[in-house]
């Protein structure tokens, strides 16, 4: 008989914010001429001997040349949680857009685990487009093919388990390799579905997000995120505010910044 899977606690970090209209959000656009904000996150999974960071964001300098207000620096999310980056072992790339794979020097001492595809991708010929390449910042993927020389990288190819209770599951669409994780928690099966919906009506009208590399692959990748996570309610996009409301704060110091996501939605 196998054993259950370990549990994890999950955290959400929120590092950054944009203001934008809805019609930037949905492809083919959005009649109503309203704010839709994006936030910005990174998420720490703990387990009860390892942890590993999933994402690693930008820093105030790679935001800021970009339009994105820097509104918590990763580092002081990661200390608010008792984490220090040099000690970080673990850090899962869901892929390698600029506000998911900077902070370069960040995590001296960490492993890389990134999808076959998309190091394929962002060192491809779709790169040498502009409407593909843009989200990429080419000093983090030139970091990365260097941390690949270090002995630095673990690539998988499609689904892998990473830890009891923790594994990646390629779903492309937004980039072709894109990941995500899914978490094994108290509550069930949570997955942290990045990019595949950067927003809550992404999936839920099924209206892709116009920053897309393959329409069929991001809209199969609403099901497929659904059927890994045990219900709606488990399923946590990559970029919605309403994280930070539909979930309790790690802390009363963190209250709109950091919340748990191992724990039920309020």
């Amino acid at each position: 008989m196998a054993s259950a899977p370990d549990n994890h606690k999950i955290y959400a970090i929120k590092y950054a914010h944009h203001d934008r209209p809805a019609r930037d959000n949905f492809l083919g656009g959005d009649p109503h001429d309203v704010n839709m904000p994006l936030d910005y996150f990174v998420w720490a999974v703990v387990g009860a001997s390892r942890t590993f960071l999933v994402d690693t964001g930008f820093d105030v300098e790679g935001g800021a040349r970009r339009g994105r207000t820097t509104t918590n620096k990763v580092e002081d999310g990661l200390a608010a949680l008792g984490i220090r980056p040099e000690s970080v072992e673990d850090v899962i790339i869901t892929h390698m857009h600029y506000d998911h794979a900077g902070n370069r020097s960040l995590f001296p001492k960490a492993r890389y685990h990134v999808q076959d595809r998309e190091m394929a991708y962002c060192t491809g010929r779709c790169m040498c487009h502009g409407a593909l390449n843009h989200p990429f910042d080419p000093e983090d993927v030139k970091t990365m093919v260097g941390r690949i020389f270090d002995g630095r990288v673990t690539f998988h190819d499609g689904e892998a388990q990473l830890a009891s209770g923790l594994s990646v599951h390629r779903v492309g669409g937004h980039t072709d390799g894109l990941q995500v994780v899914r978490v094994h928690t108290e509550r069930g099966w949570v997955v942290l579905a990045s990019d595949a919906s950067h927003l809550y009506a992404n999936m839920d009208q099924q209206r892709p997000f116009p920053a897309v590399y393959n329409v069929g692959d991001m809209i199969e990748g609403y099901r497929r995120v659904h059927e890994l996570a045990d219900s709606a309610q488990h399923v946590v996009p990559g970029h919605d505010p309403q994280v930070l409301t539909r979930y309790a704060p790690h802390s009363r110091e963190t209250d709109g910044w950091i919340v748990r996501l191992d724990a039920a939605p309020r």
